[in-house]
């Protein structure tokens, strides 16, 4: 049996063969639309529907009935296809989903496994809706639950995906139903008043199969991201074209010396403005509901997250145990853009990590707070995160080190220090981290010797194998030129041998070093301690605000999460 989804939540096509089965109480219309990246439907000539059933890749039914077979090959697709939007609508004009047990849509691969399937519950006025969206994902497909119904009906729904002939297609495809009515014998009473629609299970976010939960989860977080990065790169495209449109056709309006005169300029200018805010309340629209869309999927996901990935909020760390297992990734923080602040992306990075991070305790645009102020949260960014590794590694795996020249992050490397999780007391002075960073070179060294021997098991008896986080709080201080050279060695060889960088600087303390140390600040992943809009997604380059992952203000959380972590150390000894 295949995964039962919710609306909003996707799941990845194994296949590209496919068919789309439909389940519904009264006899329905199906069409599907093929869109562009953001979902757009350009002509009428990308709608299959039973006026006409066949596209490249597409088949559907030629009539009205209450079970439907789809057939769909992905790979027969145009390379410029990138969305397939399955669509059902009701004959007749008083219809409406609400009257009627709710639909059923299932996919399946060619030899009739089941892939998905999705109960399209809570509709009620609505007499079209979209019941699933197949979209490319990361050179694959995948399939996402939607149920967005239109209660003023198809044409609604066409106009929705862009169609410039909405109304047109629209009766068109009615026109084929009435058609085949002609034929059987007339139309039929689709409606029953005194019918509700079933209860329907909500899934937990994930419940797939595939892949174990954390990858699903995973995979479900990074598609949400895209998801939001390419809807929101549709509206500001649509905002961009709706401007330029607008400016030009002001401009042709007043290039006439006559139309500056009398009436025809201002109505000009008017039906310009007409056009260009129908435009973009289209392209609002679509954006709403793929953030409506996102929204729910967020507020199934969220809950379900695992101690890695979830906030320090969430009620997963209630009770927590160490795990068996090392996680596959980590939250870092939160992403968000300016058109939809209200919806959190999780940040999530895999392990074991393969970039150093940097905390970065300079003054960004939107940080208000004094230079001390900025140094103490930036270094509670890296206590916390230090915290959630040693949480969510098996007791012995993973440990932390912390080299504080001065003394000067006492206070917020206090709950790891009172906590007895680190390997030792925080280094300080030029000796300490002279010291501490001779024994990690040493380390990396013998590691690598071992590795690249293929003699892992002529480590020293004894040799502790767990994972190294070094946090190093007032970087550059402290460091001479051979204290820089070796960090610069862990940092690029580190990872690979279970050594892993955490710096907390302000980059312009280290102006004195000039060029030196640019290498360095490139080879790290630059965190913020405060809202700050420096990370660019990878599929289309949107400049996202990044929001720590700090635990609640007085929430003993993190008390509690490395309390846990300590007794777990002391019982394995």
């Amino acid at each position: 049996m295949g995964a039962e989804l919710v609306r909003g939540q996707n799941h990845p096509l194994p296949r590209t063969r496919l068919e789309i089965l439909i389940s519904a109480e009264v006899p329905v219309l199906v069409a599907a639309a093929l869109g562009d990246e953001g979902g757009r439907v350009h002509e009428s000539l990308r709608i299959a529907h039973p006026g006409a059933p066949v596209l490249p890749g597409i088949e559907v039914p030629r009539a009205a009935a209450a079970e439907h077979r789809l057939s769909v090959d992905l790979g027969e697709l145009s390379e410029a296809v990138h969305r397939v939007t399955v669509l059902l609508a009701l004959p007749g004009s008083a219809a409406r989903f609400g009257a009627t047990a709710a639909p059923r849509a299932t996919v399946t691969d060619a030899d009739g496994t089941e892939i998905v399937r999705f109960t399209l519950a809570g509709l009620d006025a609505e007499s079209a809706v979209v019941a699933l969206e197949l979209y490319r994902r990361q050179g694959g497909w995948k399939v996402r639950a939607v149920g967005q119904g239109y209660a003023e009906g198809l044409t609604a729904l066409l106009a929705d995906l862009g169609l410039p002939d909405a109304h047109d297609v629209a009766e068109a495809i009615h026109e084929a139903e009435r058609a085949g009515e002609a034929a059987t014998g007339g139309p039929v009473d689709y409606t029953h008043p005194g019918r509700q629609a079933p209860h329907q299970p909500q899934p937990v976010a994930g419940d797939a199969a595939g892949w174990s939960m954390e990858e699903r989860l995973y995979n479900q977080v990074w598609g949400m991201f895209e998801d939001l990065a390419r809807s929101t790169a549709a509206l500001r495209s649509a905002a961009d074209f709706a401007a330029a449109r607008l400016d030009r056709e002001l401009d042709e309006a007043l290039a006439d010396p006559r139309a500056r005169i009398g009436g025809a300029g201002d109505a000009a200018r008017k039906a310009a403005q007409a056009k260009h805010d129908e435009l973009m309340g289209r392209a609002r629209t679509a954006h709403d509901r793929d953030l409506a869309q996102l929204t729910a999927e967020a507020e199934v996901v969220e809950p379900a997250l695992p101690p890695a990935y979830a906030r320090w909020d969430s009620a997963v760390w209630q009770g927590h145990r160490m795990p068996g297992e090392p996680p596959q990734a980590v939250r870092l923080g939160d992403l968000h853009l300016p058109e939809s602040a209200s919806l959190r992306i999780p940040m999530l990075v895999r392990l074991p990590l393969e970039r150093g991070l940097w905390v970065d305790s300079g003054a960004t645009p939107a940080d208000f707070n004094d230079s001390a102020e900025r140094r103490r949260l930036a270094l509670e960014v890296a206590v916390a995160l230090a915290a959630r590794l040693l949480a969510v590694h098996p007791v012995g795996e993973f440990s932390v080190e912390v080299i504080d020249p001065a003394g000067a992050g006492a206070g917020p490397l206090g709950a790891l220090t009172r906590s007895g999780v680190l390997t030792g007391p925080p280094a300080r002075g030029t000796a300490g981290v002279t010291q501490t960073l001779e024994s990690l070179t040493r380390r990396v060294d013998l590691i690598r010797m071992a590795i690249g021997g293929g003699a892992t098991e002529a480590l020293p008896d004894g040799f502790d194998t767990a994972r190294r986080l070094l946090i190093v709080n007032d970087f550059p201080q402290g460091f001479d030129d051979r204290a820089l050279t070796r960090l610069r060695f862990l940092a690029d060889e580190g990872p690979a041998a279970g050594v892993h960088l955490l710096l907390v600087a302000d980059r312009a303390d280290a102006g004195e070093y000039g060029p030196l140390l640019d290498p360095l600040w490139r080879s790290l992943t630059r965190l913020t301690p405060s809202p700050d809009d420096h990370f660019a997604d990878p599929w289309v380059g949107h400049a996202w605000t990044f929001e720590p992952s700090l635990p609640p203000q007085g929430d003993a959380v993190l008390q509690r999460v490395l309390g846990v972590v300590s007794a777990a150390r002391i019982k394995g000894k």
